[in-house]
């Protein structure tokens, strides 16, 4: 069983150890082969050893300036990184070197490509490369200047990080009249930053305030403040996010902001490929949301649940359970729970791990309050911890086979018919374990073949291609499929019926009971009924659901094109806008609300006037207006913001107002909340701010602030939504 929690990296949160090589095979620029092992496996050949296994052979570089699909035809994401950054480093928390790595290699997986760290000597041979084509991605902390961009493409910012200087704590260390001697590695931000300095300060004797020593040799951090320690160089220069995780480890060095500069920290690649970089974009923003809503893993019952007023649901995104429809969240489970919700003024936060995650293990982990997935109450989920709530169905696991079906004998018991055939199943269903049992009893034994990561309806696609003879579905999901298509049939059930129910961790006495007592409250009443036959006995209905179910995220609105290219323009990710298009119009080019706001992203004239952008019903002119005014919105909001933060932030200006929302960020420090967190913090005093002693001292005054925090809330958990589907379709 694979029991992987759903991977959820977060580059300004859970920064790693700097570790040397990850899974990623690495190669300088003039990679050749290996000679050392082929002379060790020679001598071990002349003395009558067996020779050890032969060592991979080693990367050979190639020059390539293309594009997405060329990397795609090739295979492989070229990271380019200085010889030294990673390398022969010793561990260190707070470091974000590995973080970086390990971001860079998932991206390249996640495109189906082979992540391969090409080394390069020195910081400054770093933009040479990637232009000539010698890399692909500049993936390391990598300080977005003004002389680099001229020449390559920087990605949406990941950090901004402040230029410290770092010298020794001894007073008298340094002579005030002389200038500061001062090592940096050629060709990096830091060089930049002093030869800037030196430009505009005059120091004594009208020389330059730094003398820098220009470092072409690579040398890790470590190495530089050692040698400051011992008085080599007076000084040198670190990013505020090194400093922090560095400096305690040197009591003797202090850093100061005197420089006074800040500067964004971002990846790079060739001006000439932007699909790579809205790749990149999409990927960071996909990441850092994901992780943010995985970053707390607290182990809640009833009170701290209600505390919060979030309920949040472990589930899995398929018909029967949760899914999309036409930009609107739905599913049985999902109606179900937010009804619950209501009842007891909670909140519902929808968590789809992977296809490949156990969920019984990520609500162990605290990834979530309960299991809503039509889960089969089973023995082994029994033993595993689980607690199940009452059932609510009752279904059985039938056979699927492809039409035209095989010869079959009406009377034959299942067991007899799959004898020697082979069923495929995803190993984390209950299918599977049955089909294990009813295999113990076969003198001629079926052949269960284990598919990791599949979902029930694409197993019978597969099936239907003729990949595996047959699979097994609940008989709810399958009566689902039969609505809208005839090309399978079920030859035959599995011993049994299978009560389907929620579930819980043992230390949840309390939800538990709250759950039970909704679901004997409804259980065959008539909102249940109601839900229920909207879901698995309305023909029309179901059909117009599965029609129309979102898929894939190839295609999420009419307007795709449009959005890709003004989000792409300004490092945005294209579903969000999406997300947030149908939030305010739900895909209408003529929406106006009562405020006069026009158009699919819902912009006002004078708004789009101050932009220079006119005739907001055409869809291109709105999509680019509610584009640029996210931009202007996001540049009002701290520079240091956490990426998955700054996003929400924006968001909630773009509905209620910038005003609105720094009184927002005011009063929830006040109220001894972060004034840097949306969710569960600024939300909070937005809530507030429609209350008369809150917003008669607010400098903006009454806001409806329900609206900004639903706004935004809905808008995460459809582009959530997004992401979900999309790694059901791949599996990831």
């Amino acid at each position: 069983m694979n029991t992987r929690l759903y991977p959820a990296v977060s580059i300004l949160f859970l920064l790693l150890a700097l570790v040397a090589c990850g899974s990623g095979e690495d190669a300088s620029e003039q990679a050749g082969g290996n000679p050392a092992a082929e002379t060790t496996a020679a001598t071990a050949a002349a003395a009558g050893e067996v020779p050890a296994e032969p060592m991979p052979p080693a990367f050979q570089n190639y020059s390539e300036r293309g594009d997405l699909p060329a990397l795609r035809e090739r295979g492989v994401l070229r990271l380019l990184a200085p010889r030294g950054e990673a390398e022969d480093a010793l561990p260190r928390d707070g470091l974000p070197g590995s973080a970086w790595r390990e971001l860079a290699e998932k991206f390249a997986r996640s495109r189906g490509l082979k992540p391969q760290w090409v080394y390069v000597e020195s910081f400054a041979g770093l933009v040479p490369a990637l232009v000539e084509g010698r890399g692909d991605v500049i993936a390391i902390n990598f300080s977005r200047t003004q002389e680099r961009e001229e020449r390559v493409s920087f990605t949406r910012p990941l950090q901004y990080v402040r230029e410290l200087l770092v010298t020794s704590a001894e007073e008298g260390k340094v002579a005030a009249d002389e200038p500061m001697l001062v090592a940096v590695r050629r060709g990096s931000a830091f060089a930049a930053t002093l030869e800037a300095q030196n430009a505009l300060e005059e120091g004594p004797a009208g020389e330059g305030r730094f003398t820098i020593a220009y470092l072409d040799e690579p040398v890790d951090h470590d190495s530089l403040l050692d040698a400051v320690v011992a008085g080599d160089y007076q000084a040198t220069v670190l990013d505020s996010n090194l400093a922090d995780a560095l400096l305690p480890d040197y009591p003797q060095l202090e850093a100061s902001d005197s420089l006074g500069s800040q500067r964004a920290i971002a990846w790079a690649v060739r001006k000439e490929n932007p699909a790579l970089k809205r790749a990149l974009n999409e990927f960071f923003t996909s990441e850092h949301l994901v992780a943010s809503q995985m970053r707390e893993r607290p182990l809640r019952d009833w009170a701290e649940i209600q505390s919060n007023r979030t309920l949040r649901v472990l589930t899995r995104n398929h018909p029967a359970s949760y899914f999309m429809w036409q930009g609107e969240l739905m599913g049985f489970d999902y109606d179900l729970l937010q009804q619950f919700a209501r009842e007891n003024n909670l909140r519902l936060s929808m968590v789809v791990p992977g296809p490949d995650v156990d969920l019984g293990e990520a609500l162990r982990s605290g990834l979530g309050d309960v299991i809503a997935a039509s889960l089969t109450v089973t023995d082994a989920r029994h033993e595993q911890g689980l607690r199940f709530t009452r059932p609510y169905l009752e279904v059985t696991e039938q056979v699927i086979a492809a039409r035209p079906l095989p010869d079959t004998d009406a009377d034959q018991p299942i067991a007899e018919f799959l004898a020697g055939r082979e069923v495929a199943v995803n190993p984390l269903t209950s299918f599977y374990s049955n089909l294990r049992a009813l295999e113990e009893t076969q003198e001629q034994p079926l052949q269960v073949v284990p598919v990791e990561g599949a979902a029930t309806e694409h197993l019978i696609d597969a099936v239907v291609r003729g990949e595996y003879d047959f699979t097994v579905a609940d008989s709810h999901l399958v009566d689902i499929e039969s609505t809208y298509r005839d090309d399978f049939a079920v030859v035959g059930e599995l011993p049994g019926k299978r009560d389907i129910a929620w579930a819980v961790r043992p230390d949840q006495p309390v939800l538990l009971k709250h759950l039970n007592s909704f679901l004997n409250k409804h259980y065959r009443g008539l909102f249940f009924n109601v839900t229920y036959n909207k879901y698995f006995r309305q023909a029309k209905r179901i059909r117009s659901h599965t029609a129309k179910r979102l898929r894939n995220t190839d295609e999420l609105s009419p307007f795709d094109p449009l959005v890709r290219k003004y989000a792409g323009d300004s490092d945005r990710d294209w579903r969000m806008v999406v997300a947030q298009m149908y939030q305010e119009s739900q895909f209408d080019p003529q929406a106006r609300s009562f405020a006069g706001a026009r158009g699919l992203m819902q912009v006002l004239p004078r708004t789009a006037a101050q932009m220079g952008i006119s005739d907001l019903f055409v869809p291109e002119n709105n999509i680019r207006a509610g584009v640029t005014y996210l931009d202007w919105l996001e540049e009002r909001f701290p520079r240091d913001l956490d990426f998955d933060q700054k996003i929400y932030f924006t968001l909630a200006a773009y509905n209620a107002g910038h005003g609105h929302v720094r009184d927002a960020r005011r009063l929830a420090e006040s109220l001894g909340k972060d004034p840097d967190r949306w969710f569960g913090h600024v939300e909070e005093a937005m809530l507030k701010l429609s209350q008369p002693e809150y917003y008669r001292k607010a400098r903006f005054g009454y806001v409806r602030g329900r609206e900004p925090v639903n706004y935004v809330r809905q808008i995460r958990s459809r582009y959530l939504g997004y992401l979900a589907v999309a790694r059901n379709e791949s599996g990831q």
